[in-house]
């Protein structure tokens, strides 16, 4: 029952509806059956398989509002849920911002399911934690790693006559290999819909090679540096400046798109021309759910073009204060960049480092999204467009947004993992002038 289809999903909810007393009532079904596998010592620590459902109902009476959960969808436990919601929002003060449910949408058709993927059983699970264990153990290297597949649907209903159903499967996989002298640390991820789109060996593969790559890393003086980031640094930079997009924390002074009067930067160009960062629901490569939670579509949506900002995000509340129309979170994250590979934009460094990825990220300065972070897994050393010596990890501060203006080249596009837990991403590596490092770290 984790995988309901369009016809079960639609005729649960209408039960679920049929039992309301209240003003207005929205019902969220998700459902999904999730495997995973992780290893670590070259060795597999646990692996198996959840299905798990859930039922969420919410109720208003006026500017009352209440949620209650289940996880049984026999009648007297429907009706139990429903029934409990209501006495919540009974129960529940008045909130100024409440606003009325939709009624019917129109939703874009989001490619998300693929067989490939739901058909994931323990054989491929084993079979992938041996096909990165064994090169590593051949290379006296220690692997670490973790696959999560899943294959779900969520849906949504509501009194006034609003439904929609998204069926989705996604596989993510990363690992982390360290070398047998404990001095080298190469790590590799990403994420795909379709498990024909994730090379798992190669992942591996690419891992191991910079484990073996960084070993006896040099220092070097902190300072300001030509860069090139991979794409999963790239995207947990960027993730946390789209999260200055929304529009009530620019409105109020609250963002780094924020000015002075109550306005936003909405117009202004704010990153190098070369900058287009959007998303879509539909994009083969990084589809996602048609509908937000609040069952607003989704819609191919520029945030930043050509380094002007076109749009920011709404809740239903703020759109109405403001009266503009109400653009959801995004779904998923796109950003436009070159042809280069990696490799490509090594050759054309005369001097620079490598980072394969960051991590710990926190912000120092919010207002200027100036970030704090560590390099790891993977940093090295360009000189004359090759890679010459692994270094040591350092700390940097810097701003998405100064990096963002000091772009020298872009490279191709791929879709992603990231250390922050942002999903669908599709991102290019980028090379940029003056990034900011301002100590060593011990830490491999």
């Amino acid at each position: 029952m984790t995988t309901l289809n369009r016809d079960a999903a639609q005729a649960l909810l209408k039960k679920v509806l049929g039992y309301s007393k209240a003003e207005g009532c929205q019902a969220t079904l998700n459902g999904a059956t999730n495997g995973n596998i992780r290893y670590a010592r070259n060795s597999v620590s646990t692996s198996g398989v959840v299905y798990d459902q859930t039922l969420a109902v919410a109720s208003n009476f006026g500017q009352r509002s209440g949620v209650a959960t289940i996880n049984e969808f026999d009648d007297a436990s429907v009706e139990k849920v429903v029934r409990r919601s209501e006495e919540l929002a009974r129960l529940a003060p008045e909130n100024p911002e409440f606003v009325e449910i939709l009624g019917p949408q129109q939703y874009a058709e989001a490619p998300g399911w693929f067989d490939s993927t739901a058909k994931i059983d323990a054989a491929y699970r084993g079979q992938a934690a041996a096909g990165s264990i064994g090169p590593a153990r051949d290379s006296k290297a220690v692997a670490a790693g973790y696959l999560e597949h899943s294959a779900g649907f969520q849906a949504v209903a509501n009194s006034k006559g609003l439904f929609g159903y998204y069926p989705a499967t996604n596989a993510s996989f990363s690992v982390t290999v360290r070398s047998d002298d404990g001095t080298g640390s190469g790590w590799a991820g990403s994420e795909a819909n379709d498990l024909g789109q994730l090379d798992v060996s190669g992942l591996s593969r690419t891992a191991l090679e910079k484990a073996l790559r960084s070993r006896e890393p040099k220092a070097i003086e902190p300072g300001k540096y030509t860069v090139i980031l991979e794409p999963p640094a790239v995207i947990d930079l960027i993730g946390f400046m789209m999260f200055g997009f929304d529009a009530r924390q620019a409105d109020e002074g609250r963002s780094f798109l924020a000015k002075p009067g109550g306005a936003s930067k909405l117009g202004e160009k704010i990153v190098d021309e070369r900058v287009t960062i959007y998303s879509d629901p539909t994009m083969p490569e990084a589809p996602v759910s048609p509908f937000a939670q609040d069952g607003r579509p989704r819609e191919r949506t520029a945030w930043i073009e050509k380094g002007v900002v076109k749009n920011l995000f709404y809740s239903r509340f703020w759109a109405q204060k403001k009266g503009v129309k109400a653009t959801p979170f995004p779904g998923n994250g796109l950003m436009e960049g070159g042809s280069a590979s990696i490799a490509d934009l090594v050759k054309d460094t005369a001097k620079g480092i490598l980072v394969t990825r960051i991590w710990y990220l926190r912000f120092v300065d919010p207002q200027t999204v100036l970030l704090t972070g560590l390099t790891r897994d993977g940093t090295f050393y360009i000189e004359n467009g090759a890679i010459a010596y692994p270094i040591k990890n350092m700390r940097f501060n810097e701003s998405p947004v100064i990096m963002l203006n000091n772009i020298e080249a872009l490279g191709k596009p791929v879709r992603t993992a990231s250390s922050e837990g942002i999903s669908s991403v599709l991102v290019p590596p980028i090379k940029a002038r003056d990034f900011t490092f301002t100590s060593l770290s011990d830490a491999v």
